[in-house]
């Protein structure tokens, strides 16, 4: 149930251990949201282009995690923490390239979201 988008500088292309940060973020995060690690999905976009604070050289990870609704603000607060962290965890400094990291954690509806697996 999980929904985590990834958003990130094409510059941390070797910076940012992708596949490593989302098999973290799944084991860990499972516990505190009550969801089986198989029950999560994160896909990543390289942002090609994109202009923070007054333009100079700078990269960004923006992360987006849904989750059914029902969870507490502290829950998500939690949440956020904990994934912050393992971004960290997964990301190298790149010389001369401050580096943003920011996250989201949203509630999907609950009697909205559908699920099917073949």
């Amino acid at each position: 149930m999980p929904q985590i988008t990834v958003e990130h500088s094409a510059e941390l292309g070797e910076a940012f251990d992708r596949r490593a940060f989302a098999l973290a973020l799944h084991r860990t995060v499972g516990p505190l949201v009550s969801a089986e690690v198989p029950a999560f999905k994160t896909r990543f976009r390289t942002i090609e282009e994109s202009v923070i604070g007054d333009g100079s050289p700078a990269a960004m990870i923006h992360i987006r995690m849904g989750l059914l609704t029902g969870r507490s603000v502290e829950l998500k607060q939690e949440v956020g923490q904990v994934v912050i962290g393992i971004a960290r965890d997964h990301l190298k400094p790149v010389e001369g390239l401050p580096t943003q990291v920011t996250l989201e954690v949203y509630d999907m509806d609950r009697e909205q979201y559908q699920k099917f697996v073949l």
